[in-house]
């Protein structure tokens, strides 16, 4: 096992109406073995990041009009917000659940594999918020707790799990790559919100590879130099510094060179190591072969921004101005374009930037969002390339909006802003005091189609060419689900994004914070799958 202690390389720089599930046609694909074609695999589809399924030639713009709910699964409203996004392989689709459990299901239908239950691993409290990755005959995910596992993927019995980091609040929101056998998986942390009494900050993120069949760790590469103690805080607790960096998001990898290639976190304390920086890490060995930070100085804690506006005896960049919360915490996108190999990842900053691969120089750089500190306008989980165009989603951007680009230039080719009457129509209506126009998930394409959800609990289809909505579905409504309980959708799951394949698409609904669990709901959370009339 190589560990890899960071050098600091600098910059290269009332209750409504049930809503009742159709009956389903079979999936096509096999049952389980090996990935095939028209599968969603893992997060990011394939290797390179594109989150775009070039098989899927069921759903097209002339029939998506049709598509419509085939079948729903519903969480315990005790649950919480659902966050795992699925991964589809053959007849089968495979998710977490926020009460702890990894799902196997039939695909078309919703009928239950099997099940596990992550309370047999470890103590605590624990959810699955990352999405599961289904490769050599396993199912690989991690939890809240940064304990990492891999399942039997036709049984669900497990076949090895390793806790990656025990330091408080550690925890796995980056979906794995699989890629050969390796699994490359980052570690991320919720320290930053744990409050004023306590001796902040001792966490440091890390991108991590293991090996696929046995767990064993192979290399890991921490983001930050180790923490030590720098003085107190205010009310006399420790002070620890630097620390954060954390690697929220799923990689992707280069086959041809080897290379992978992720985003990282702002600084919780301190200013040093790789933070809100692109990586590009030597896939064998670990090491980086170059590094690009995109934010000067980015020092941010919950103190930052609540209660507002900050105290800035706990966050000391908060006069200056660098306390602005700018993650990379959106997957990063590998493509060809003007005749070279291009990353393009977009930032909580608001800008998508697109470097060359192979050194790490910006090519372009476009500010779709104009900047707030704590991130809340910028580009937050991911975007997709067809092979003609980027699309990038903005968040809280009044409206948030979705872009196509070119990905050889950055010129803008269209922009659709989230619905205007997003709020007024549908279960959003209800919370017109809360409910916002604006885009948390990862963006997701086929072809002829893009895919995108909203906080105001709509799932749309927008044409590839132009950018002209062809279908949408308003997830915020109750719906009966096949394990029997009622459930209700809410905002479109951020962590993830929508998933297509063999003519089915499927979603997580619910998610945070508004209106559930916030507001009054007698259901919990709900996982909708959807297919063509």
């Amino acid at each position: 096992m190589i560990t890899l202690c960071l050098a600091v390389t600098g910059t290269v720089t009332s209750t409504p109406a049930i809503a009742t599930p159709t009956g389903g046609t079979p999936t096509p694909g096999t049952s389980a073995g090996t990935p095939g074609r028209g599968d969603w695999p893992m997060w990011q589809q394939g290797p390179w990041g594109l989150r775009h399924n070039a098989a899927e030639r069921d759903i097209t713009p002339r029939n998506v009009a049709g598509l419509e709910l085939k079948w729903a699964f519903t969480y315990p409203k005790a649950a919480g917000n659902p966050r795992s996004q699925p991964a589809v392989v053959g007849d089968t689709v495979y998710f977490g659940s926020p009460e702890g459990k990894m799902y196997a299901k039939d695909a078309a239908t919703g009928a239950p594999k099997w099940e596990f239950d992550l309370a047999t691993v470890g103590q605590g409290e624990v959810k699955v918020q990352d999405g599961p990755a289904v490769a050599r005959g396993k199912v690989f995910f991690g939890d809240t707790r940064g304990y990492f596992y891999a399942l039997d993927q036709r049984t669900g019995r497990l076949a090895w799990s390793r806790r990656l980091d025990d330091t408080l609040s550690a925890e796995v929101t980056s979906s794995p790559l699989v890629h050969g056998d390796r699994v490359y998986v980052g570690v991320a942390s919720g320290e930053f919100t744990l409050g004023k009494d306590h001796d902040c900050c001792r966490f440091r993120g890390h991108l991590n590879a293991l090996d696929a069949d046995t767990g064993e760790q192979v290399w890991r590469f921490y983001t930050i130099p180790e923490p030590v103690q720098a003085g107190t805080w205010p009310n006399g607790r420790t002070r620890y510094a630097p620390s954060g960096g954390g690697v929220w998001s799923s990689p992707a990898i280069d086959p041809a060179t080897r290379t992978v290639y992720v985003g990282t976190g702002q600084n919780y304390t301190g200013s040093a190591g790789h933070y809100d920086s692109v990586l590009a890490i030597d896939a064998d060995t670990g090491r980086p072969r170059w590094t690009r930070k995109m934010t000067d100085v980015d020092t941010w804690r919950l103190e930052c921004f609540y209660p507002a506006p900050g105290d800035p005896g706990y966050c000391p960049n908060l006069p200056d101005g660098t306390a602005l919360d700018f993650d990379l915490g959106a997957a990063p996108n590998l493509f060809r374009a003007g005749g070279r190999a291009l990353i393009g990842i977009g930032q909580k900053s608001g800008v998508y930037h697109v470097l060359d691969a192979r050194t790490g120089r910006i090519v372009w750089q476009r500010a779709l969002a104009a900047p707030r500190p704590g991130g809340a306008s910028g580009i937050p989980w991911g975007s997709s390339h067809d092979g003609e165009r980027l699309y990038v989603a903005t968040n809280l951007a009044d409206p948030g909006t979705l872009f196509a680009l070119d990905p050889a230039t950055g010129r803008l080719l269209w922009k659709t802003p989230n619905p205007a009457d997003g709020c007024t129509t549908g279960g959003a209506a209800q919370y017109p005091d809360v409910c916002l126009l604006a885009h948390t998930p990862a963006v997701s394409s086929t072809p002829g189609l893009v895919w995108e959800g909203s906080t105001d609990g709509k799932i749309r289809a927008y044409s590839a060419e132009t950018g002209e909505v062809l279908w949408a579905y308003d997830t915020m409504q109750a719906v009966q689900g096949v394990n029997g309980l009622t459930g209700r959708g809410g905002q479109i799951a951020a962590g993830g994004g929508v998933v297509v394949a063999h003519g089915m698409l499927y979603v997580q609904s619910g998610y945070g914070p508004w209106p559930l669990p916030t507001y009054p709901n007698p259901y919990g959370a709900v996982f909708m799958a959807f297919g063509p009339r």
